[in-house]
């Protein structure tokens, strides 16, 4: 007979009894009980899971593997498709400057390309040498039949010795051009062309050139725009010469020059123009032609900086085609391409200079130290700084030196 009121001394389960009280209704429930009579929930325990959301017992847990799985696919998928795109806009930039040289190289006439030394060999492997001419043909009357090179320089490349060496020839020098006789260097352009220059060159230096390339200074103006401007470290304060006046003759008459203050300057087109063609400072009349070059040399290193920037690179495919534009070159996109690594691998170039001393009629005579200079690019000699206290002697210089 069961015991009337209070608990049962048993608990009724499908499977038996177990002694002990059972749980009146209005008694709490435990926090893992899951059903009336105290029972654990059968269909969680079919489908894998416990009450207290612990994994059944036999059953190891797992550590938020498939969750680092999908990040890590996201992340290579992320980095595959950069890839793609830098892949896709290299191509489209190359394509883009190809088209811009195909066009320099229609530019430069074939006598120039007969007048070339053949270059045997990739520019990555073998040294060349290469002829940089500058013109800047103003379009004022009294200087509109002027076709002088207002800079000549020669690029020197040593890939073997990891060596860039830029040699500027001043254009006053004093040399001998074929058929003509003695004549400064720059009448060379004059005379007969980029094909004289190339001859009168080679038969200055004895070195032979491989490759050329006409630099039109005034073209430089859109170019720099494109690029967004150029900096250039102004190392003095400068006053120029009246030339190019903005205002109308009126107050041209009072107008006393260009002026550029000391220090670091972010230069549009027109005013890196203007500042690589300044021939004198008023406020310093040591400066001379020479000077006038290292400002050349200034803008189209600054240039040069600007087109190897990063940003640069993503405008590539717009602006490619016109990087060329104020050029004429014999050199295909490839050997362009070749030329920017052997700079890179070069690092800070050799700066020379191959001058000598003014004869007091306007020319300059080559100077003993010239033969070295000549040397350096030969491979046989050592740089050396000029003689102290010579404006336009002939050395090399490295660096921040002033030359």
């Amino acid at each position: 007979m069961a015991p009337t009121g209070g608990d049962k001394p048993y608990r009724v389960y499908r499977g038996g009894r177990v002694k002990g009280k059972v749980p009146s209704l209005d008694r709490e429930r435990s926090p893992g009980s899951s059903g009336h009579d105290g029972r654990i929930g059968l269909g969680r325990l079919r489908r894998g899971k416990r009450d207290d959301g612990a994994p059944p017992r036999g059953t190891a847990r797992r550590t938020g593997g498939p969750k680092k799985r999908r990040y890590g696919r996201w992340v290579l998928t992320a980095i595959g498709v950069f890839v793609l795109l830098v892949i896709i806009w290299s191509i489209a930039a190359f394509f883009s400057f190809r088209s811009g040289v195909a066009a320099a190289n229609k530019r430069l006439p074939k006598a120039a390309k007969r007048a070339l030394a053949h270059q045997s060999g990739l520019l990555l492997t073998h040294s060349t040498n290469i002829l940089l001419l500058g013109t800047d043909h103003s379009k004022a009357r009294s200087r509109s039949a002027d076709h002088h090179a207002d800079s000549v320089m020669l690029l020197h490349t040593d890939p073997d010795h990891h060596r860039m060496v830029y040699l500027s020839i001043m254009r006053d020098l004093r040399v001998e051009i074929p058929g003509y006789g003695t004549q400064k260097i720059n009448a060379a352009y004059q005379f007969g062309g980029p094909a004289l220059a190339i001859k009168t060159v080679e038969a200055a230096t004895g070195l032979p050139v491989n490759h050329v390339v006409l630099v039109n200074f005034t073209e430089f103006k859109d170019l720099i725009d494109k690029l967004g401007g150029v900096t250039i470290n102004i190392p003095k304060p400068i006053l120029s010469n009246k030339f190019d006046c903005p205002f109308d003759a009126q107050k041209c008459a009072s107008w006393k020059g260009w002026r550029f203050g000391k220090g670091s300057h972010h230069l549009d087109g027109r005013k890196a123009l203007i500042y690589s063609r300044i021939r004198e400072n008023q406020l310093d009349p040591r400066d001379t032609d020479a000077t006038r070059i290292v400002r050349q040399q200034q803008v189209i290193q600054a240039i040069t900086s600007k087109l190897s920037s990063p940003w640069s690179f993503v405008k590539m495919p717009f602006i490619g085609g016109d990087l060329m534009k104020p050029t004429a070159t014999d050199l295909s996109a490839g050997q362009l391409i070749q030329l920017g690594w052997v700079k890179f691998r070069a690092g800070t170039p050799w700066r020379c200079r191959l001058g000598g001393t003014s004869d007091g009629s306007g020319y300059i005579v080559r100077d003993e130290e010239a033969l070295r200079v000549i040397a350096v690019l030969k491979n046989k000699s050592a740089p050396q700084p000029p003689l102290p206290g010579s404006l336009f002697g002939s050395g090399c210089v490295s660096g921040k030196a002033k030359l």
